[in-house]
């Protein structure tokens, strides 16, 4: 056990390479070790089965697994411990990329329900406790970096509505609705007719309330329905997708941009968001990391980049208008999310239990450092059915999307987490 401890320091000092490491190990047999001085974060390895992991997989994937099922126990702000994780994984060589998992092509209905299910239908009362009051949950929107969650997603549900250029009396269909937000908000501030579509039971049962509770339900529609299952023909004036498209499948990309052709009217709009890869060659295993999030998070979860996505809709008389990437957004908003739930963490511990409350805010945390560190990024892709050689109608700039174009850096503010 000595000898495996010593391999386990010597494999790290030589592959931090001189660069320091807040860190201090305390072993299963109470030995420690300190990296550097002042510490940061203290890692509790409680059995030395952990170190074989390490040494001979993905040390991110490891480390999330341990943290999870208690193997490991850590000690720090969620941006130190995060840090110190990657300088660990720097120390280890990478895995190399996974090839053709037959699940990940396949993608059918019955998997995918079966995905959704797994990550959504959780309870919608610890969504609650971390959501904003709309219950959105996907990407904010932010002007100064400064805005609460409330605000940021108000803001985020406004700037789709207007990229997407909304008119009284369209109709909009929303693929993967969520809760509801996005449609409420276009039929109270817009006056859209709309359809939202949602393989989430718990979502499906709350969208569904609160359309009839806020007097939206002659004008908005909420189905338990698969995209593909979609019937209307060019019926649609616009589609909006918002954090959806990831539990498509790249394989399926192709068919997904072939319904929403389907359902749009010639010159109809669609407006995609969703997580990309941020670099080309991350799409095979994205970064390391993706088996703890395949496992416990998404499963048959598929990030691809953008030049799939511009690619597969281009295939489909989608003709890419705008494009927006909102990577610092959603490293923020994932910020707010993990302080909300550490804010509530008793209450969400009795809800769903320890294991998936850690799942959650290990998850969350990695991934707000994930956007900030660029191993993802989040692109918004506007698009317009054009079948035709006419040229459909657009606007010649993008000014009608914002109030004002006041130009701010975009910094995530960390806060105490």
């Amino acid at each position: 056990m000595k000898d495996l401890r010593s391999n386990f320091l010597d494999h790290v000092k030589k592959g931090l390479n001189g660069k320091a490491l807040p860190l201090r190990v305390i072993f299963w047999d109470g030995h420690e070790y300190a990296f550097d001085e002042p510490t940061l974060v203290t890692m509790q390895l409680k059995s030395a089965s952990v170190i074989t992991q390490i040494l001979t997989g993905s040390a991110l994937d490891v480390l999330g697994e341990g943290y999870v099922e208690g193997t490991i126990g850590i000690e720090g702000r969620y941006q130190d411990i995060l840090a110190v994780a990657e300088g660990l994984s720097d120390a280890f060589p990478a895995k190399k990329p996974k090839t053709g998992i037959l699940h990940k092509a396949l993608h059918s209905k019955a998997k995918d329900r079966e995905a959704i299910h797994y990550h959504y239908d959780v309870s919608n009362d610890f969504y609650k406790l971390w959501l904003d009051r709309n219950m959105v949950y996907s990407c904010g929107y932010f002007k100064t970096g400064k805005e609460d969650i409330d605000v940021a997603q108000e803001q985020k549900l406004d700037h789709i509505c207007r990229k997407l250029h909304l008119q009284p009396g369209e109709k909009l269909l929303d693929i993967g609705c969520g809760w509801g937000g996005l449609l409420t908000w276009a039929a109270k501030h817009y006056g859209i007719q709309g359809v939202g579509v949602t393989l989430s039971e718990e979502q499906f049962a709350f969208a569904k309330e609160r359309i009839e509770r806020e007097g939206l339900a002659d004008r908005v529609e909420i189905r338990l329905q698969d995209y593909r299952d979609i019937p209307e023909r060019d019926y649609f004036d616009k589609v909006s997708s918002v954090g959806m498209f990831e539990h498509v499948g790249r394989a399926k990309l192709p068919e997904y941009f072939e319904v929403i052709n389907r359902v749009l009217k010639e010159g109809g709009w669609v407006m995609n968001h969703g997580i990309t890869a941020s670099q080309q060659d991350d799409e095979a295993g994205h970064h390391s990391g993706s088996d703890f999030m395949d496992k416990y998070v998404f499963p048959d979860g598929e990030i691809p980049h953008l030049w799939r996505v511009v690619r597969d809709m281009a295939g489909q008389n989608l003709e890419v208008i705008d494009v927006e990437n909102l990577r610092p957004h959603y490293a923020q908003t994932l910020i707010h999310w993990v302080d909300r739930l550490e804010a509530h963490k008793d209450e969400a511990m009795n809800m769903v239990g320890d294991k998936r409350y850690r799942i959650w805010a290990i998850y969350m945390a990695g991934c707000a450092y994930a956007f900030w560190r660029n191993w993802s990024a989040l692109h918004q892709v506007l698009a317009i059915k054009q079948t035709g050689e006419e040229l459909t109608p657009r606007p010649w700039e993008r000014r009608y999307q914002y109030e004002n174009d006041q130009y701010r850096l975009a910094e995530p503010d960390w806060g105490d987490l």
